[in-house]
């Protein structure tokens, strides 16, 4: 595809995306529109506006065969492939980053941990050795690292972004509450629980 997705059908192809690969692991092989409405709470209406845009995947009455949308919808979002990413902090939030097989699943490679406490370095988190902080601009261009993920204290999160961006890093997912100053070049995604729950509190409750 060749267009750029908008940022609402990108979010939403996403959303399918993580309910299909659930829907695979809980052995089903096909699911309806209604069914991913009731999982997303996204209207079936506008999931088959969106899908049909890319074509014909489904059936009226038969539904969607999970394998074969997983695999357009991930062409369309070109998440197909594996794609490394490197993690900076080692600590709760760090390990548990890791140690997720959400990535596996969706074709990211947690490719390198890295820490500057000694306590932690040496140690292996999700099956892979966490490394010095100091080794980490050779890393990421040793093992052409694109995207770089922040499980840092606030106070520690601009230095850790400054050294990704610096060796090259272009996408920063930053699970600190920093305000991350980086080149216009350089895509932020800042994950907070709290402000996604507000959020949800907001639309749900009143």
């Amino acid at each position: 595809m060749s267009e750029r997705l908008t940022v609402g059908v990108a979010a939403r192809l996403s959303r399918y995306l993580q309910v299909l690969t659930q829907a695979r692991k809980m052995g089903k092989s096909r699911i309806s529109s209604q069914e991913m409405s009731d999982y997303t709470n996204i209207n079936a209406t506008q999931i088959r506006r969106d899908l049909s845009g890319f074509g014909k995947f489904g059936k009226r009455g038969v539904g969607y065969t999970i394998d074969s949308l997983l695999g357009e919808i991930r062409q369309i979002l070109r998440t197909q492939g594996q794609h490394n990413i490197a993690l900076v902090g080692a600590g709760r939030l760090g390990q548990a980053i890791a140690s997720s097989p959400i990535f596996a699943e969706h074709g990211i490679n947690v490719a390198a941990v890295f820490d500057n406490d000694p306590a932690k370095t040496g140690r292996t988190i999700g099956g892979v050795t966490v490394s010095d902080y100091g080794s980490l601009a050779e890393t990421v261009r040793e093992k052409n690292i694109i995207v770089g993920v922040l499980a840092v204290p606030a106070t520690s999160a601009q230095e850790a972004a400054d050294d990704l961006v610096g060796s090259g890093v272009r996408i920063l997912f930053n699970y600190s509450e920093a305000l991350l100053d980086v080149p216009p070049d350089v895509a932020v995604h800042t994950s907070n629980p709290a402000v996604e729950l507000l959020h949800a509190l907001y639309f749900h409750l009143t």
